[in-house]
């Protein structure tokens, strides 16, 4: 399995930006190509449950929440096993740790659809905090 790593997290203003990192480890000749996982990124704050914010497949097809949906962008660099999350026009709300997952095809031969159910995940990262100061 893949290692995800994410960064990139931080105290910002309302309305301020911040980029979020997922470095994903393991891509090698005996292992699926990046390129084929779906991969996402999910929020959780004390108290509450985890929600999802936005996927990308393998295809480049995204998913986003409604509430982030026209400020979030998710992208992904195949030749850098990373995958971005661009947040702008941050709100108070958006404050929570971000989490970055993915999701391996079943064999090599095939890629994996964006998703918002985060129990189509097969690994985790650690996740990170995001702050956003009113």
């Amino acid at each position: 399995q893949a290692q995800l790593i994410e960064s990139g997290g931080g105290l910002v203003q309302v309305g301020g930006s911040l980029r979020l990192s997922c470095a994903a480890s393991g891509r090698t000749a005996n292992s699926y190509a990046f390129s084929s996982y779906a991969m996402g990124w999910f929020r959780q704050v004390p108290g509450k449950e985890r929600e999802f914010v936005a996927s990308i497949g393998w295809n480049e097809v995204t998913l986003y929440a409604d509430s982030v949906k026209g400020r979030f962008t998710i992208s992904r660099d195949n030749a850098k096993n990373t995958v971005y999350l661009q947040m702008n026009s941050l709100k108070p709300e958006d404050t929570a740790v971000y989490y970055c997952a993915a999701v391996y095809p079943p064999d090599s031969n095939i890629g994996v659809r964006a998703s918002s159910q985060e129990n189509d995940y097969n690994t985790w990262g650690q996740g990170t905090q995001v702050t956003v100061s009113s």
